[in-house]
């Protein structure tokens, strides 16, 4: 399946009786040989979606809302369409079902088949869902780390461009967070402008911020979706700063009640909380 066969971009039928067949499935694979990746990835990781818009009828037919906290492997074969997983969780609204926690299966188990394809499933998705009484614990909270947004940089790249990347190769090592707001790319299919926040942990040498900025910057005008874009950079800093660990996480803004937050590592840790920043 290609992006183009998808629902994006597309009029669609809202259905709101459940159906899992509405989920769309796009392979990992092609985007990931663009920027040399074969086999096995080279990272850890997931994707951490928040869903706004849940809602399904309980056994009396009175409507029941949630938020969903969705977190979907790296390791998958496949990401979802992020159209087609809001025009399924749309096929709740008129179902009725017994309790939130059958809905938290339903909706684990679906994803959990299409990220792999149709093929046996290695690796489940996680899904959590937050009922009403606990809205008012979801916290906003900016990413944490030295902003390079503040460097006055010139910026006249818009594709993406890592040969802005470098770091002190002969110099001693450090250990930095680095965030940046400028973050910005397109959806393939649409055109439509994604916006969002990028946080890059590491250690090993000094990157050079005020390239690195630039570089963050020239995304600006390039066409993939969030995971890949985030897979991309990791990649090209692994490549250009050669650190010794290395992470990227990236918050974007939402879009059909959807934020999709990928998050990569070379190292074992724990995800970070998804935790929505103020533009979200």
């Amino acid at each position: 399946m290609t992006p183009d066969q998808s629902p994006l971009g597309k009029t669609t039928d809202y259905v709101d009786q459940y159906d899992p067949s509405l989920l769309f499935p796009l392979p990992r694979e092609p985007k990931r040989v663009e920027i040399g990746i074969t086999g096995s990835v080279p990272f850890l990781g997931a994707d951490l979606w928040t869903a706004f818009e849940l809602s399904w009828l309980n056994m009396k037919g009175k409507p029941q809302v949630a938020i969903a906290h969705i977190t979907i492997p790296c390791e998958s074969t496949h990401i979802v369409e992020s159209k087609s997983l809001k025009l399924y969780l749309n096929s709740f609204n008129n179902t009725r079902v017994d309790s939130a926690d059958a809905v938290r299966d339903r909706i684990r188990d679906d994803i959990s088949r299409a990220i792999w394809g149709g093929e046996a499933v290695k690796s489940v998705a996680g899904v959590r869902l937050l009922l009403p009484p606990l809205f008012e614990c979801e916290p906003v909270k900016e990413l944490e780390g030295v902003s390079i947004d503040r460097l006055d940089v010139e910026c006249d790249t818009y594709q993406p461009a890592p040969q802005l990347l470098s770091a002190a190769l002969d110099e001693k090592p450090v250990d930095e967070v680095l965030v940046s707001d400028l973050l910005r790319s397109n959806c393939p299919v649409t055109g439509q402008p994604d916006w969002g926040s990028v946080q890059i942990r590491y250690s090993g040498p000094q990157i050079d911020q005020a390239g690195l900025l630039q570089y963050i910057v020239s995304l600006r005008n390039h066409n993939e979706f969030h995971e890949q874009c985030v897979e991309r950079i990791y990649m090209d800093i692994m490549a250009r700063c050669k650190p010794a660990k290395l992470m990227v996480y990236a918050r974007y803004t939402r879009r059909g009640g959807l934020d999709i937050n990928p998050w990569r590592s070379s190292h074992p840790q724990l995800p970070p909380a998804n935790t929505r920043t103020a533009r979200q």
